[in-house]
């Protein structure tokens, strides 16, 4: 399956779960920022996901979990490099960019989340 036949599929699933119009799911498009997906949206997503590609995600796999019960991975709010470190090993498929210690908030890690992302996990999923 190609890429853009990926993204079309991905456009039509959160067409679906969100209520938007595929127009406004572009590539860069943030789930949370831009297309207005909270936190009950994303068990929607991954179980549209699993049955649109025919395979299971794990829990926390595509969107993070429980981070704030971790000291060594959230400091008054922000990741730590070791918080840091922990999400871009287990998020591959999110462009976490310049971000380093203290510079990402816990709270706007749902806008690192874009629709090239959902991309590249599908991709990353099809491929193992």
């Amino acid at each position: 399956m190609s890429r853009d036949d990926i993204f079309e599929k991905i456009q039509e699933v959160l067409d679906d779960a969100l209520g938007v119009d595929e127009d406004e799911v572009t590539p860069d498009a943030s789930l949370t920022a831009d297309l207005g997906a909270e936190s009950i949206d994303f068990l929607d997503i991954v179980f549209r996901l699993e049955k649109t590609f025919d395979f299971k995600i794990s829990q926390g796999e595509l969107f993070p979990e429980n981070l704030t019960e971790n000291e060594e991975w959230v400091a008054d709010g922000k990741l730590t490099d070791n918080g840091l470190e922990m999400l871009r090993g287990r998020m591959t498929h999110v462009d976490f960019g310049a971000y380093g210690e203290g510079d990402l908030e816990v709270s706007k890690i749902g806008d690192l989340i874009t629709v090239n992302s959902l991309v590249n996990f599908v991709e990353i999923k099809l491929a193992g």
